[in-house]
């Protein structure tokens, strides 16, 4: 096709999306209905004839809509936020998505007598609610500081993740010859394998590289290489059988745990705008009204099936995450809808059967269309249907809800001791090595399936073994951090056990705890790393011989390097996880002033898990409430450290804060007298 054409097509679309935008901006209504609404009118479907001169390069330039728009879903991703309605949002968008996905399975199988794969695509396009319809909605409402908002977005965000996967799961069964248990374990496994390994990497690599290049003052380098690695990974997503959307929405998520998230966000805005917009009209273009009006029985089975089961689920759902009924109702009125994923779940499935003409992806874009058009009316409702609900509760019914909130909130409370957040503190550090190597072990494997035919004959037949040596490899760099996170495990247990004392039992039992801790940890260890071996190795032969002979030899003249290797990607991968907090914390630093108290000193021991840490990647004011005053270094002292001061083994810090304050601080610099 020639470009001439290809950009007349172009021209009429990005015209089209225009008038659209603009005049459903001026109606106040979603313009996501506009786009579709016009692309179903200008179809051939309705014309009798097609505007288009070639729709299939319409419909290639709208996938990069799903890229784009999936890729910003992640990139808003907040895990501060998240946290603090975890409670609610988690728990009510696992239920609801499992149910929701089993109700369209069954309604496909059982009432429209589909096939099992066709089905789950049917589930899983009756998951997932509107996010972004949500949040404009609520926005244009003004009731963005109501109770129910945030838990609400939190949930339909929940389920934009959990739906990722799933897209991902019922893609591997539709590529991989049907449904059954084992292609069931297969496509979850695969799948957990790439999610983790994108997402570790991404999150050791991809921020410090964005610092780096936003240091120069580059925006188009910025954005350029941001864009470059989502679309390297959608790839690799499709590569494995996954969906563009998973490898778009994991790099949104890494993205959003930079520095630099929010000029990333201003810079890809404009691009997602323009190519979301080519999306949903390229949806549009492949409605077909009469079928629509065909399947006009089975879209309003779906839809009441989403609306109600969607309602039930998450009220009943967050009444026993301990929500108030009121609240609870109007949580599940703005949740009965689905929309643009349901869009990217019926073209996904109409693409992989090449015919739009099916019944399954009608009947979703009918749905989705139905229930996005009566949400804005769902939420207005839901403040006198949930406040009609309050009233119609019996007395003894809301004794018991009141009992149960109260014991939620007692489990809560026992939770915030300095015991256990210690002990959750080194778990969190030991999870985070283990999943390190599993996400080493992954990568290999990942890597090991592509087919490097080609790229060089010695690398072609001996890439089992390059692999198998690097897994093994960075296995053994993490034994030191595996062994250095056993003593403050060791001591939180210690203290959960007996107490914050030193009496002379307390003092008895530590050594036992302690040693118990090093050798649980250890076995853990070595347990992980046999498996890790065991299931990339090469078959026996030479090559399995050579693998551990080169193992050995790297292991012991660079150990020094594979140790400072291993212990700078757990540091990045600390700093990522943590970067909201971490920003947030460096702000209170610059507007609080320092506390009265007591001066202490802190010697930073060879074993601290700060060294190697500076100021703002611990979050040492936010986490403690003490202040350094200074640092002593090798005699020389060092006043108003900056917040990039690295520590080292041997630091003795002035610090000022109160006694709750000190403490905190030792525990954090992993100091145990």
């Amino acid at each position: 096709m020639s470009e001439g054409a290809f950009f007349r097509d172009l021209a009429l679309l990005m015209s089209v999306a225009g008038l659209s935008a603009a005049l459903f901006s001026r109606l106040g209504w979603p313009k996501v209905i506009g786009y579709i609404l016009a692309g179903a009118i200008l179809n051939e479907n309705t014309l009798g004839v097609s505007l288009f001169m070639d729709p299939q390069s319409i419909n290639t330039v709208g996938q990069l809509g799903v890229v784009f728009l999936m890729f910003s879903m992640g990139l808003s991703f907040s895990a501060k936020e998240m946290k603090k309605i975890r409670s609610v949002a988690l728990p009510a968008a696992v239920f609801d998505t499992i149910v929701m996905i089993w109700l369209g399975y069954t309604v496909g199988t059982r009432v429209f007598g589909w096939s099992p794969v066709e089905s789950a695509f049917l589930g899983v396009a009756m998951c997932d609610s509107a996010t972004t319809l949500l949040a404009k909605v609520i926005d244009e409402m003004g009731w963005g500081n109501r109770p129910f908002a945030k838990y609400v977005l939190g949930t339909s965000l929940c389920e934009d993740i959990i739906c990722v996967g799933a897209i991902a799961v019922v893609t591997g069964f539709a590529t991989g010859g049907g449904m059954s248990a084992s292609a069931f374990a297969g496509s979850l496994g695969w799948l957990a394998v790439f999610f983790l390994a994108v997402l570790v990497f991404g999150l050791v690599l991809v921020p410090r590289l964005l610092l780096s290049v936003s240091s120069r003052k580059d925006d188009e380098a910025l954005v350029l290489t941001l864009l470059g690695v989502c679309f390297l990974v959608s790839f690799l997503a499709y590569h494995f059988n996954f969906s563009l959307a998973l490898g778009a929405f994991l790099v949104g998520i890494i993205g959003s745990t930079s520095d630099v998230r929010e000029r990333l966000a201003a810079l890809v805005d404009p691009l997602k705008s323009m190519f979301a917009a080519t999306f949903f009209v390229s949806i549009g273009l492949l409605v077909d009204p009469s079928a629509l009006w065909a399947n006009k029985a089975a879209i309003l089975v779906v839809s009441l099936v989403v609306m109600s089961g969607k309602l039930f689920n998450v009220t009943f759902a967050s009444l026993l995450a301990g929500v108030d009924v009121r609240t609870a109702v109007q949580n599940g009125f703005a949740l009965a809808q689905i929309g643009e994923f349901a869009f990217m779940v019926a073209i996904l499935y109409a693409g992989i059967v090449n015919d739009t003409s099916i019944p399954m992806f009608q009947i979703a874009i009918g749905a989705s269309l139905l229930t996005t058009l009566l949400n804005p009316w769902m939420i207005r409702l839901s403040g006198p249907a949930g406040d009609q609900a309050e009233r119609l509760v019996p007395e003894r019914f809301r004794v018991i809800l009141d009992a149960y909130r109260a014991w939620l909130a007692k489990i809560g409370a026992s939770e915030g001791s300095p015991a256990f957040r210690r002990l959750k503190f080194a778990a969190i550090r030991l999870g985070v090595y283990a999943v390190l190597m599993f996400a080493v072990a992954a990568a290999c494997t990942l890597l090991y399936r592509i087919d490097y035919s080609g790229l060089s004959v010695f690398f072609e037949k001996h890439d089992k073994i390059f692999f198998f040596c690097l897994a093994n490899l960075f296995c053994v760099a993490m034994l030191p951090l595996w062994t250095g996170a056993a003593r403050p495990l060791a001591d939180a247990v210690t203290a959960l056990l007996c107490g914050e004392g030193t009496t002379r039992w307390q003092l008895a039992i530590q050594p036992l705890v302690r040693f118990v801790a090093f050798a649980a940890v250890f076995v853990i260890f070595l347990a992980e790393w046999g498996a890790i071996a065991v299931s990339i190795a090469p078959a026996k032969g030479p090559s399995l011989w050579i693998g551990i002979a080169v193992i050995v030899l790297v292991g012991i003249f660079g150990w020094r390097r594979m140790v400072k290797a291993g212990h700078r990607a757990s540091k990045r991968l600390h700093e990522a996880l943590t970067a909201e907090e971490r920003r947030e914390g460096l702000k209170r630093t610059m507007t609080v002033t320092i506390p009265e108290g007591t001066i202490s000193e802190v010697v930073l021991p060879a074993t601290s898990p700060a060294i190697g840490g500076t100021v703002v990647t611990l979050n040492v004011r936010a986490k403690t409430g003490a202040s350094i005053v200074s640092v002593e270094r090798g005699g020389r002292v060092t006043r108003n450290i900056g917040p990039e001061w690295e520590f080292r083994a041997g630091d003795r810090l002035v610090a000022l804060g109160d006694h709750k304050q000190i403490a905190a601080l030792k525990d954090l610099m992993g100091v145990t007298v």
